[in-house]
């Protein structure tokens, strides 16, 4: 399956053919020029994607999906994941309610970009839980810090979706790894928030935790909150 853009046809006129040919000749320079800097920015990670969201449905006093992406649609960002020739391709963000087994609801806004190498995910969250508690759920954690706050590294499964555009199928399947950084808001551990990101790849390679924690120290630095004590 190929898709493509064409021109339109265009009908012309012999008495201003002179005058067609040298403003078709300004267009064409015109369209060069602009493709050129589309194909610099591309290459140079210069171009950040607009963030979209969707479903962003909480209250106020909680972060948004659309701050999240925010914080994480930068222009750096595919230099930080050592992907400086990369660009974010998509970005958006959503806030919503998760309900537990007992009924409880809790926020989860989270936000999602795409380059052509990595994933990155920003979520927070407000489950009153400290780091190290939920670390211990996933095993397989190493604690660390982020700028000063306990955090704590481990991994997660990823789960593929693909589309056959020809055949018109979907097909799913297990995925690669992603690595995740969970942060304490709050320079001590004290289960009152945290922050997540994860990247992923889109190929074999397993991520790359210094990327993962470069990330993490550039965004969680300017999220709202992130000094309180």
């Amino acid at each position: 399956m190929s898709e493509g853009f064409g021109e339109p046809e265009r009908a012309g006129r012999p008495v201003v053919q002179v005058v067609a040919a040298v403003a078709l000749f300004a267009v064409v320079v015109g369209a060069l020029w602009v493709q050129k800097r589309f194909v610099h920015q591309t290459e140079t990670g210069s171009a950040p994607a607009t963030c979209t969201t969707s479903h962003d449905r909480l209250p106020a006093r909680y972060l948004s999906g659309a701050r999240l992406c925010a914080l994480l649609n930068r222009p750096d960002l595919p230099a930080l994941l050592g992907t400086p020739r990369e660009r974010i391709e998509t970005a958006d963000g959503s806030g919503d309610w998760i309900t537990l087994a007992g009924g409880t609801r809790i926020p989860a806004p989270e936000a999602t970009v795409t380059l052509k190498t990595y994933d990155v995910k920003l979520s927070a969250a407000y489950d009153d839980l400290p780091v190290s508690e939920t670390g211990d759920v996933f095993g397989g954690t190493r604690r660390t810090s982020v700028l000063g706050h306990p955090a704590v590294l481990y991994s997660s499964p990823t789960f593929s979706i693909g589309f056959d555009l020809a055949g018109g199928r979907a097909r799913s399947g297990p995925g690669g790894t992603a690595r995740c950084v969970l942060v304490s808001k709050h320079g001590k551990d004290d289960g009152k928030g945290s922050f997540e990101v994860a990247i992923w790849r889109q190929d074999d390679v397993p991520p790359d935790d210094a990327a993962l924690l470069r990330v993490a120290e550039r965004v969680l630095g300017t999220a709202p909150g992130w000094n309180e004590a």
